[in-house]
């Protein structure tokens, strides 16, 4: 599986973190973030990721800057994407079984490396459940298309 990851200038340390976490495991990781800690924008980095899973380029993405909210909000901006903030593996779990969540967001300044590896092995390994959950992941896809312009 191939796997985009994001981040902005809080998250740096952790993003290198995560990228040798899921390399060592097997999945290939491209890299949509910066790598200085020089203050920079994050709906920029959020964008390039979302357009890579939107597009296929990768199967799934993370997302990281010092909440997880703003780099997921800019990730949502993008047709075709589910991101979900998360700040524990249980969210993360349910964000993937009920939602089809393709992106996962977390704030490198509120979660800790181990939690922030806990969320993405759950994300990673937990699959879609559909039946039920696909009537209503088809939904939140019939507002996109109805509110958002291509």
């Amino acid at each position: 599986m191939k796997i985009g990851i994001a981040n902005d200038h809080s998250a740096v340390d952790m993003k290198n973190e995560i990228v040798a976490y899921l390399e060592s495991q097997g999945y290939e990781v491209v890299n949509y973030g910066t790598d200085t800690n020089a203050s920079c924008d994050y709906p920029a980095y959020g964008e390039k990721v979302a357009n890579a899973v939107a597009s296929g380029e990768v199967d799934r993405g993370i997302a990281i800057c010092g909440t997880g909210v703003g780099i997921g909000l800019a990730c949502n901006k993008v047709r075709g994407i589910r991101a979900c903030t998360c700040s524990e593996p249980y969210s993360a779990e349910y964000s993937r079984r009920h939602n089809n969540a393709n992106i996962i967001t977390f704030g490198a300044r509120v979660i800790g490396i181990e939690t922030a590896k806990q969320i993405v092995d759950v994300f990673m390994k937990t699959e879609f459940e559909g039946g039920r959950h696909e009537r209503r992941v088809d939904q939140l896809m019939d507002i996109e298309a109805r509110n958002c312009a291509k």
